[in-house]
């Protein structure tokens, strides 16, 4: 299999499946032909209409890879496009589950799945919080990048990369509608030490990989003076830093028992 370089990282040649769920035909062959000419490719096939995640895209994608076993890449574009309708089910919980789903799907067929989703238009302190809906998407997924354009029209944008601290700085070919890389930054910013997730940091280790229990029983664990409800908003808030930083999995799920919290060592990604 041949390796192509992509803004000097080596890349893995194969067929990759893009689910093109809000365009059309006749959109993508007239980016096709901007892109490849007319020479076109074998490797990338498209798709305009797909299953839903509860009504059968699982079996459509594994359908897929079974008669293309030399995929390497999916991408959904958008996720909404899978997702059931009815947005009061969109909790932490819901996010969670979709995105672990999904992962245990990549996991098992060995393929990249790129997921495309929406940003919210209001800036924040940290850029990852635009991404829409709750942190249990970022939670359980192995990353994330987030494309912003300078301006609307404009053809420079930056990408920031989730967990690598890293930017790059692009800019758009108009003539075959592609992404040059024009420089990298990393360790862009360092945030101020959290005593909450240092002190959970020193709780969750190798020795003890997972820590399960009420956010009372966590605020006695850590030995922290702060109330169990403060402690949970500052976990809801910060647990992307926690995954991303410290490897540690923050959960929270109501039981008979009220309401449980579970913290997980993660191996961090290679």
């Amino acid at each position: 299999m041949a390796t192509l370089p992509l803004w000097g990282y080596s890349v893995r040649q194969g067929t990759v499946l893009y689910l093109a769920l809000e365009d059309d035909y006749d959109r993508l062959q007239g980016r096709a032909y901007q892109i490849f000419g007319a020479d076109s490719t074998k490797h990338l096939r498209f798709a305009t209409i797909a299953q839903q995640l509860a009504s059968g895209l699982y079996k459509q994608l594994r359908g897929f890879v079974k008669d293309y076993p030399d995929t390497r890449l999916i991408i959904i574009d958008t996720l909404q496009k899978i997702r059931e309708d009815g947005g009061e089910k969109y909790s932490y919980a819901n996010d969670y589950e979709v995105i672990t789903g999904l992962k245990q799907f990549a996991n098992e067929s060995g393929v990249c799945l790129l997921l495309v989703h929406h940003t919210r238009k209001q800036q924040t302190d940290d850029r990852f919080d635009m991404i829409s809906g709750t942190n249990g998407l970022l939670g359980a997924a192995d990353g994330a990048f987030l494309l912003q354009k300078e301006r609307r029209t404009g053809n420079a944008a930056t990408l920031d990369i989730s967990g690598r601290d890293q930017r790059l700085y692009l800019t758009r070919d108009e003539e075959r509608l592609m992404w040059q890389l024009e420089r990298a930054e990393t360790e862009l910013h360092k945030e101020p030490s959290d005593e909450v997730l240092e002190a959970v940091a020193a709780l969750v280790t190798d020795e003890r990989p997972e820590w399960t229990g009420t956010a009372t029983d966590l605020a006695a664990a850590l030995g922290l003076d702060m109330k169990a409800n403060a402690l949970t908003m500052r976990l809801n808030v910060r647990a992307r830093r926690l995954l991303y930083e410290y490897h540690i999995r923050y959960e929270s799920a109501r039981t008979h028992a009220g309401r449980t919290i579970t913290l997980s060592l993660v191996p961090p990604q290679a």
